[in-house]
């Protein structure tokens, strides 16, 4: 009986020391990403119209929020947030853009490989990247829908959190 009791406690040790651990880095990775988001763009977002990877014409649509995200082919952490990123576009308006990631053909390949299907510019030469300040990625910029900027994240970003600052968007 009182190893059972014991083993109890070990355990209730150990998952409170797990959770510890979670939160401890929770809040790490999250004051990480502000110090790295305080050098990106955050002047209010300009009227943009260009081509996407599939060949279609993309403007901004005017009174709608918006979520741009810069990712690449090659970045780890990207390649686990794109399923966060093609979740969120199914309700909300995405524009991805792949900076540095070779030819639109190499880009075209990885999302079908992925089944991933939201709007992608190909950013080859980083022009846009520059633009915004990028200096790692994945990076996030979700503006309201009087295109002022209402937050920005460097790193990975969960599809909870997504949601939730799309919607508050969307309704302020």
């Amino acid at each position: 009986m009182t190893k059972s009791i014991n083993i109890k406690q070990k355990l209730k040790k150990y998952i409170k020391e797990i959770a510890l651990f979670i939160i401890i880095m929770t809040v790490i990775a999250n004051l990480l990403s502000l110090y790295k988001s305080m050098d990106l763009n955050k002047q209010r977002l300009q009227e943009m119209s260009i081509t996407l990877l599939d060949n279609t014409s993309y403007s901004h649509p005017k009174d709608k929020p918006i979520l741009i995200h810069f990712w690449a082919t090659w970045c780890p952490t990207c390649k686990i947030e794109a399923s966060n990123i093609q979740s969120i576009s199914q309700k909300y308006e995405v524009l991805s853009v792949a900076v540095n990631s070779g030819s639109d053909e190499k880009i075209k390949e990885y999302m079908s490989k992925n089944s991933f299907d939201f709007k992608v510019y190909n950013d080859e030469s980083g022009f846009f990247a520059k633009e915004f300040k990028i200096a790692a990625y994945p990076t996030t910029f979700i503006y309201d829908k009087d295109r002022n900027l209402i937050f920005s994240e460097v790193g990975f970003t969960s599809t909870l959190g997504l949601y939730f600052r799309m919607w508050v968007a969307d309704k302020f």
